[in-house]
């Protein structure tokens, strides 16, 4: 065992200038290092407005999919503890002081999990399935790797993994014009993704695999809890798996 004492973590950005002060900020008391990583394609000032912050090392960088840009900056931390945050998310306060806490202790674990708050259209779901929806996002980089998913990367962890306390806050739909703006992208890679795993889309897949969805989140998974945000949620998320499938479909007929 041994004491985690320093933390960098990683951040990949392309036009986050709305979220990435809100991103860094929350990290200023706890994490050490911060590593920005911008897409060259970015139009705004997310480069510009990282990069004015002492702790950040940030870089314009070519973008080569979510995994491997996210190895790519994992390749320039110093210290041997990583904290992987997305630039729409943000380190709570009670998570904060909890990470600050552990730099004093030694660990037993080669990475750890935590809990996410995500808000949909500014209100937190609870329910819908969306919470707590734990993912590992500190981890001793020794003992982590990403895996090779084109969208909803997770890392790969040789050990064990523990559990943070307190949450990690995910502001993933400010409004439903963004929403479908990651549609389209979001839909056609998850499809890739499951054409290079041998899948083939069927009917049943396509007839019966998204009313399924909404009927999980919305009654199994207590959606109609989360009001008329999860009733809009369900929907689209019933949505994005028929055009999902249907995308696998049309990939399929190309072999």
């Amino acid at each position: 065992m041994s004491k985690i004492e320093k933390i960098s973590s990683i951040v990949i950005a392309k036009n986050e200038e709305k979220n990435i002060v809100r991103c860094i900020e929350s990290q200023l008391n706890c994490i050490d290092e911060i590593i920005v990583l911008v897409d060259k394609m970015s139009t705004d000032k997310t480069f510009e407005v990282a990069s004015s912050y002492d702790k950040v090392i940030c870089k314009i960088v070519e973008w080569k999919g979510f995994a491997e840009t996210k190895k790519e900056a994992l390749a320039l931390t110093t210290f041997n503890w990583v904290f992987w945050i997305d630039a729409d998310e943000e380190i709570t306060d009670n998570l904060s002081n909890e990470l600050i806490a552990m730099k004093e202790t030694e660990s037993k674990y080669n990475a750890y999990k935590v809990a996410r708050r995500a808000f949909f259209l500014d209100k937190w779901i609870k329910h819908s399935g969306w919470y707590p929806d734990y993912v590992t996002r500190l981890f001793k980089k020794i003992y982590g790797s990403f895996d090779e998913s084109k969208v909803h990367e997770g890392l790969i962890i040789d050990g064990e993994i523990g559990t943070l306390k307190y949450d990690l806050n995910h502001y993933t739909d400010p409004t439903i014009k963004h929403y479908f703006e990651k549609f389209n992208n979001y839909t056609s890679l998850a499809a890739e993704d499951m054409k290079s795993k041998g899948r083939i889309a069927t009917i049943f897949d396509i007839l019966l695999r998204p009313p399924f969805k909404f009927i999980k989140m919305y009654f199994l998974q207590l959606g109609f809890l989360d009001g008329l945000h999860g009733f809009v949620l369900s929907v689209f998320s019933s949505a994005y798996v028929f055009t999902k499938y249907c995308k696998l479909w049309e990939l399929n007929k190309e072999d």
